[in-house]
């Protein structure tokens, strides 16, 4: 196969993933973001980052669409944004079209909050905002989020995002975790009828990725989300493959606060997470 050819077969490919609609004018921004060559063609990495935000798009838009249709202006706050893939593709096909809603894109490194805005502005994204702020610190203007994000917030900074969502009272959370090291820190050294789930290093690093997704269900479900844990993507794609997707129900859900504490004592082992619970 040509180069010629090999790069028209590329195009088509990507072309395939996306909404034909809004694909001609999409091609500046995604050869901004890296997903796109200059010849406008994937490569493997692109590939696979562009099917995660993809599809997360796609699970996220039901709700989106509810949201400007019910509130009209919906804020979307992107947390852990690194360089604001997701927030990017949300507006470019979704808030965009629509002529409402914002994104609030918050990061920590200066370099890229500065990459984003502009090219949110080379892009006429007018409602995009970027933050730049450690999660845990950050606050939005109006103090309110109608959607919180954060796709592979490492460790405990998918803990600060579900801190900020309950900060500011987000009605939707969407949570793609990664790299979940407390608690198996935490479970090294305890002893107990439980102590063979996480004896050996590698298991007790996978137990204790799968607990702290599971305490982190919990701690939502407490505070009233109706919460849904499903695959992300495909495997091949990524390996943190868990989406935690969580919608606003009541104000608060006694049992669940009940099965937490109870999955607490079991384990002996007390994230930082708990202290959203204090309240």
């Amino acid at each position: 196969m040509t180069r010629d050819a090999k790069a028209a077969k590329e195009r088509e490919t990507w072309a395939k993933l996306w909404p034909s609609q809004t694909a001609e004018k999409s091609v500046p921004l995604l050869q901004a973001l890296h997903i796109l060559t200059r010849e406008a063609t994937l490569n493997a990495d692109s590939r696979r980052k562009l099917t995660q935000v993809l599809h997360l798009t796609q699970l996220l838009r039901p709700t989106l669409e509810h949201l400007l249709k019910d509130d009209g202006d919906p804020v979307i706050a992107d947390v852990g944004a690194g360089k604001s893939y997701l927030g990017f593709i949300l507006y470019d096909l979704i808030l965009g079209p629509a002529g409402r809603g914002s994104v609030v894109g918050i990061e920590a490194r200066d370099k890229l909050v500065e990459s984003s805005r502009a090219l949110a502005a080379q892009s006429g994204f007018d409602r995009m905002q970027f933050i730049a702020s450690p999660i845990a610190e950050a606050t939005l203007p109006g103090g309110r989020a109608d959607m919180v994000t954060a796709l592979h917030a490492c460790d405990t900074a998918t803990d600060d995002a579900i801190r900020f969502a309950l900060r500011h009272d987000a009605k939707t959370i969407a949570l793609v975790p990664c790299c979940q090291a407390e608690v198996a820190r935490l479970l090294e050294g305890q002893s107990g009828p439980l102590r063979q789930l996480w004896r050996h290093p590698i298991q007790r690093r996978e137990f204790g990725a799968h607990v702290t997704n599971v305490i982190r269900g919990l701690v939502l479900e407490s505070h009233g989300y109706k919460v849904r844990v499903t695959e992300f993507t495909g495997l091949e794609h990524t390996m943190k493959n868990e989406l935690i997707l969580a919608e606003r129900h009541q104000r608060g859900n006694a049992q669940a606060r009940g099965e937490l504490n109870r999955l607490i004592d079991q384990l002996g082992v007390k994230p930082a997470l708990l202290d959203v619970m204090a309240a």
